[in-house]
C-alpha cells in the first residue's frame, strides 16, 4: 500500500472511531464517513465496501499484528522471544490497547461499544479458539467447551472493560494475572 493509500486509509478509521464515539452505529452512514475524512465516494470504495468493513478493518489491524509469527521489539515491550503462549498473547493484545487507549476508549465508550466487542469477541474466536480449547482440555473439567470458549472470551472482555473504566492504571501483565486468577 502506497503512502497516499495510507494516508486515506487512517483517515477513514479516523472518521469512522470519531463518528461512533459520538453515535449510533446504525445512525453513522458511509457519507458520513467521507465527509469526516474528506475524502471521495469513490474513494471510500475503493478501500472498503460498508461501514462494516471499517470495523472489521480496526480489528484485522489489531489481531494481525498481535498474531503475526514475526514479532519485533516495540518501543513500551517485546513479544520477539516471548514462548508465544496463550498469555504472550492475551498480554500482547493488552499493550496494544493500552498504547493506543485513546483510539480503543472511543470504541469502548460510544453508543455502538457491543458491536465492536462482537466483532472483537469473533476475531478473539478466530485468533485464539484453538488454544481456548487447548486449555479446556488440559483442565479436564466438565464445562461443556462451547461453553468453556464463550466464558473465556466473555471474561477477558470484561477484564478489559474493567481496566479501561480504571483508567489502565495496572500493567498488561497485572491484568493478564487477574484474568487468569479466574480460571
Amino acid at each position: 500500500m502506497d503512502r497516499r493509500q495510507q494516508k486515506t486509509r487512517k483517515a477513514v478509521l479516523a472518521a469512522f472511531e470519531e463518528l461512533v464515539s459520538s453515535k449510533r452505529y446504525e445512525q453513522i452512514t458511509v457519507q458520513d464517513i467521507i465527509d469526516l475524512a474528506d475524502i471521495g465516494r469513490t474513494t471510500f470504495y475503493a478501500h472498503f465496501e460498508t461501514k462494516d468493513s471499517v470495523l472489521d478493518a480496526i480489528c484485522t489491524d489489531l489481531f494481525s499484528h498481535i498474531f503475526d509469527e514475526h514479532q519485533k521489539e516495540e518501543e513500551d515491550h517485546d513479544f520477539s522471544k516471548a514462548m508465544n503462549t496463550l498469555q504472550d498473547k492475551l498480554t500482547h493484545i493488552l499493550y496494544h490497547l493500552k498504547a493506543d487507549q485513546k483510539h480503543y476508549r472511543r470504541l469502548f465508550s460510544g453508543e455502538s461499544a457491543e458491536l465492536f466487542w462482537d466483532y472483537f469477541r469473533r476475531w478473539f474466536e478466530l485468533e485464539l479458539g484453538e488454544e481456548i480449547r487447548k486449555t479446556h482440555k488440559e483442565k479436564k473439567n466438565t464445562i461443556p467447551e462451547d461453553l468453556f470458549t464463550g466464558l473465556y472470551i466473555g471474561i477477558f472482555i470484561e477484564t478489559v472493560k474493567w481496566w479501561f473504566k480504571d483508567g489502565c492504571k495496572k500493567t498488561p501483565e497485572q491484568v493478564e494475572r487477574y484474568f487468569e486468577e479466574v480460571f
